[in-house]
């Protein structure tokens, strides 16, 4: 063998090592859910409650099923499950660079998202917030929700 060939990398050295994914740690994802909130409520706030306004609905949330009430439901889980399935993070996860993956690679389909925004973290908020605890004190950062979708969320 040649001191030239000596050298020279084998092909198992110059091919890119896969790195595990930087998962995104219970407080980033605290401040980012903590921004999403402003979000939802200023769209809220800026647009609904002026039509209701416009329209002399009332703003009164007095019991569960309140018109206000419904409305802002409505548009706080829209903003979650639009924004994650079209962009795969929402607006506070973008300033935060975190993104929602699929753990098997694979794109985020609508079943995958409705079950995480929805059904998953509303377990977890049933549950005295204890599933979202769990992004402290996972290996992968996973949320309860997250656990229940099979996603992953990480540093983008």
């Amino acid at each position: 063998m040649t001191d030239t060939q000596a050298m020279a990398p084998s092909a198992a050295e110059s091919l890119p090592v896969e790195t595990a994914p930087r998962y995104g740690g219970f407080w980033l994802r605290f401040w980012a859910y903590l921004l999403d909130i402003i979000v939802v409520s200023s769209i809220n706030r800026l647009i609904v409650w002026p039509l209701f306004r416009l329209f002399d609905w009332p703003l009164e949330r007095d019991h569960l099923f309140a018109p206000a009430a419904v409305v802002a439901a409505i548009i706080f889980y829209a903003y979650f499950v639009l924004m994650t399935k079209t962009f795969g993070q929402t607006l506070g996860k973008m300033v935060f660079g975190l993104k929602v993956v699929d753990e098997r690679g694979v794109p985020l389909t609508w079943l995958t998202v409705l079950f995480r925004e929805v059904v998953g973290k509303f377990i977890s908020k049933k549950l005295l917030f204890i599933g979202f605890l769990f992004v402290a004190f996972s290996e992968k950062k996973k949320g309860m929700h997250d656990q229940f979708a099979d996603t992953i969320v990480i540093r983008d």
